[in-house]
Parts: C-alpha cells; sequence; structure tokens
C-alpha cells in the first residue's frame, strides 16, 4: 500500500481491475466491491484522486463546484499518467477499469483513450465537449433510474456517444438512486469475465 493507491489480491496476476472512485470518497470506498466482484486470481487496484475535497473529508478528480471545472485537464493528464504507469507491471490490454460518478467519468474518459480490456462506468456523466475516439474498448454503465445527483439521462447521453463513435456498450437501468445495485453484481462479473484476456495454458 502507497499513500496514492491500496492494492488488494496476488502480487502477480494475469489480469487486474483498476478502481476509481466517486467525488468525496478515497481510495478505499471501493475495495470491497473490487474484491466482491474479481476471482483471487485478479489484481486489485484502487486509486486515491489527487486532490483534498473542499468539505475537509475524502478526495476529489478535479473540483467540481469551480465553473466549467478548470482542473478538469491536469486530472485527465494525471489519470492518464498513472494508468499507464501500471502498465510497467501488467499490460493495459489485460486490465478493466471501474469507476464510480466522478470516477465513472474520469475512467470513460481517459482509460476510454487507452488500450484497456474494458471500462464499467457506475452513475458516471460526459465530460462537456467530451468525444470518444475509435477504437473504443467495450464498456457497460449501470445507474439509478432515480438518482437524485447524477441523472440517469447522463449515462444515456454516454452510451449514445460512445455508440456514435462506433463503440460497443451496454446500460444496466436499475430503480435505485446514487449507488452501484448489488443485483447488478452478476452482470460485472459477467463482463469482468468476458473482456479479461484467457489465461495462457
Amino acid at each position: 500500500m502507497t499513500d496514492d493507491l491500496l492494492i488488494s489480491g496476488p502480487a502477480t496476476s494475469e489480469q487486474r481491475l483498476v478502481l476509481l472512485h466517486g467525488w468525496g470518497a478515497d481510495a478505499d470506498d471501493l475495495l470491497d466491491l473490487g474484491e466482491e466482484l474479481a476471482s483471487r486470481d485478479t489484481g486489485v487496484i484502487s486509486l486515491r484522486a489527487p486532490e483534498p475535497h473542499p468539505y475537509g473529508v475524502g478526495r476529489q478528480w478535479y473540483d467540481l463546484q469551480q465553473p466549467e471545472w478548470p482542473g478538469l485537464a491536469e486530472a485527465r493528464l494525471l489519470l492518464r499518467q498513472r494508468l499507464e504507469a501500471l502498465a510497467d507491471s501488467l499490460p493495459l490490454e489485460q486490465t478493466i477499469v471501474l469507476g464510480f460518478s466522478q470516477g465513472a467519468a474520469m475512467a470513460l474518459d481517459v482509460a476510454g483513450d487507452l488500450p484497456v480490456a474494458g471500462v464499467i462506468g457506475c452513475s458516471g456523466y460526459p465530460h462537456p465537449g467530451w468525444s470518444p475516439q475509435s477504437p473504443l474498448p467495450p464498456i457497460l454503465l449501470t445507474h439509478g433510474r432515480a438518482d437524485p445527483v447524477v441523472p440517469y439521462g447522463a449515462s444515456e447521453e454516454l452510451q449514445r456517444l460512445w455508440r456514435s463513435a462506433g463503440g460497443e456498450s451496454e446500460l444496466l437501468g436499475f430503480p435505485g438512486g446514487h449507488n452501484i445495485d448489488p443485483a447488478l453484481f452478476p452482470a460485472l462479473r459477467s463482463f469482468l469475465q468476458r473482456h479479461w484476456p484467457q489465461p495462457r495454458p
């Protein structure tokens, strides 16, 4: 463990799940979920967002309260550098990135432009002016239809943008709010197993 990430699972693995937490949370927020979804032979890494949250608890990828999100460009660059650095120990082609809320927006924006095996975006939203570029990894989106924080339509727009760029996407809605519905865990596991490369014999 270091200050900017948490690691779970085997020291060496042929598949990896990278987790990006939401606004005001921290690296430990999604770690239990990652361990729940991933098999025992999967490396799980939860990244800590670089900035302190303005309310004094948790972290943020960029300040959502600033008009036009001036910190977004630097946040994109830093996350890209961190994901590329992970490729030193395991190729990105063997990595799937899962993000929640602000972490989902970052995952789709940044990881979607890298040769990852797939991206899962939970309760996410598109960044202003974002236009995904082919080739794109497959994505799975989940979103509560009664989400009071990020409207369900944000994931519908993510899917529209992804498909318009030629990408493969699936959107799973559920009756709840701003969370990851445990009823969808089987679908999340299925996505992971389908899109991680098959282990070498």
